[in-house]
């Protein structure tokens, strides 16, 4: 393949070919590449395009690959969340950009100076856990998930940002490995129901993070009855777009709820408040 290429112009054309069977926007995912490959921003790639170029198996093995619908970010091992890189790996769900609203959502719900225990349920590649820390310098952090792989994933991430004294992770089937006393519950759980049909490039993440049982609310739900047992003050939590009626029907005496949409107008996820108790 790399041979017909002659100048950058000629090799992001090729590219764009290569993948148009898997991008939304080949070209701008073919620019992608080699901006990574290369070590060079847009405006770079812009300015050489008659540059000659030669390029090697590496490139045309991600070009494979993202051919075969593989994301981009498993490809490069990066993703961006909520400003910041993140280091990320097949066997962690890829962080999702409606998923910094959930990070907004419970910015404004607590005191940004208080000392606070948080929990993620389902940390995942670490990314919520992390930037949650970054914000809440005061609160400690304990992230649980039943994969080893995602804690594999987090635990890079944690460490990359120096945050091993604040951020615990455990293995750990939702909360039974917690103990402690919480006072707020973080989670983008599995809420897609077993029979949806998924874009090809979800093939390449891990079903435990995706699937949620036949509706899909299976693991919501035993969220939902964990904060009413445990009277957890504050639950904040992604939902399918769906989901809304059926979260409404469960929530606990001694809770109010408040819904948000994602950028699309479609219900993304709710803040359940444990009441006062006067």
């Amino acid at each position: 393949m790399g041979e017909r290429v002659r100048t950058l112009r000629e090799c992001l054309d090729v590219i764009a070919a290569e993948i148009a069977v898997s991008a939304e926007r080949p070209r701008r995912e073919a620019e992608r590449m080699l901006m990574e490959y290369l070590g060079r921003d847009g405006l770079w790639l812009i300015t050489h395009q008659d540059e000659p170029l030669s390029c090697d198996e590496r490139l045309w093995e991600w070009v494979a690959r993202r051919k075969a619908h593989e994301p981009l970010e498993y490809i490069f091992n990066r993703v961006s969340f909520y400003s910041q890189l993140f280091y990320i790996a097949p066997g962690a769900l890829i962080p999702r950009p409606e998923t910094e609203l959930l990070i907004d959502r419970v910015l404004e719900a607590v005191d940004p100076a208080a000392e606070m225990t948080l929990c993620e349920v389902g940390v995942g590649s670490g990314a919520v856990s992390v930037t949650l820390a970054l914000h809440l310098e005061q609160a400690q952090m304990i992230g649980v998930d039943i994969s080893e792989e995602a804690l594999g994933v987090a635990a890079k991430n944690v460490a990359d940002f120096g945050l091993q004294e604040r951020i615990e992770l455990r293995q750990s089937d939702l909360l039974a490995g917690v103990p402690e006393n919480i006072d707020v519950l973080v989670s983008n759980p599995p809420y897609v129901a077993e029979d949806a049909a998924l874009e090809r490039n979800l093939d390449y993440e891990p079903d435990l993070a995706l699937f949620g049982g036949v509706t899909g609310m299976d693991i919501i739900v035993r969220l939902i009855d964990a904060v009413a047992e445990r009277k957890i003050p504050l639950f904040c939590c992604e939902m399918g777009y769906d989901q809304r009626e059926a979260v409404s029907a469960i929530v606990p005496k001694g809770y109010t709820i408040d819904f948000y949409k994602d950028l699309a107008g479609l219900d993304r996820g709710f803040v359940m408040t444990r009441k006062d108790e006067t």
